[in-house]
C-alpha cells in the first residue's frame, strides 16, 4: 500500500490544532439522553399513574433514568441508553446492578411487557383517536 507521506516526518505532535474538524467530531451525534427521556414521558404519560425523569440518579450523555408508576401502581426505575431502556429497580430512583433485564426498543414495548393496564389504556385511547379521525374525515 502506498502512502502520501513518511510517518517518520511527523514527529511527535499528534495533537489537533484548536480550528481542526475533528475538534467536534467525538459529540457531533451524540444525544442528550436528558431531553430523549422528557420526550419518553411526554409520549406515554397519560397511559401511566406517574411517569418522571430521575432527579436524583445522575443523567449523562449517554444515560438517563426515568421513574415509572403503572396503573397497577407498581414502580420501576428505567435506565435509557442508546440500547434501549430495560428495568433497573423495582422503586424510584434507585438502581440494582444485579438485576438482569432484557433492552426494549421502545417505551411501548417495555410498558406493554410490565402493564396489561397500560396496554389496555394505551390501546383504548388510539381507538378513540382513530375513531376521531373517521368523523373528522366525514365531515
Amino acid at each position: 500500500m502506498e502512502t502520501d507521506y513518511n510517518p517518520m516526518e511527523m514527529g511527535n505532535n499528534m495533537g489537533f490544532e484548536e480550528d481542526s474538524d475533528y475538534r467536534d467530531f467525538d459529540g457531533a451525534d451524540v444525544k442528550d439522553m436528558r431531553l430523549e427521556a422528557e420526550a419518553v414521558v411526554n409520549d406515554v404519560l397519560f397511559a401511566v399513574s406517574n411517569m418522571f425523569v430521575s432527579k436524583t440518579l445522575p443523567c449523562a450523555e449517554d444515560v438517563a433514568y426515568i421513574n415509572v408508576e403503572t396503573r397497577e401502581r407498581n414502580k420501576y426505575c428505567l435506565e435509557l441508553t442508546e440500547a434501549g431502556l430495560r428495568v433497573v429497580a423495582y422503586a424510584f430512583d434507585q438502581t440494582d446492578d444485579s438485576l438482569q433485564t432484557p433492552y426494549h426498543e421502545t417505551v411501548y414495548s417495555l410498558l406493554d411487557s410490565l402493564s396489561p393496564a397500560y396496554r389496555e389504556f394505551f390501546g383504548n385511547a388510539l381507538l378513540q383517536r382513530l375513531e376521531a379521525l373517521k368523523k373528522d374525515s366525514q365531515s
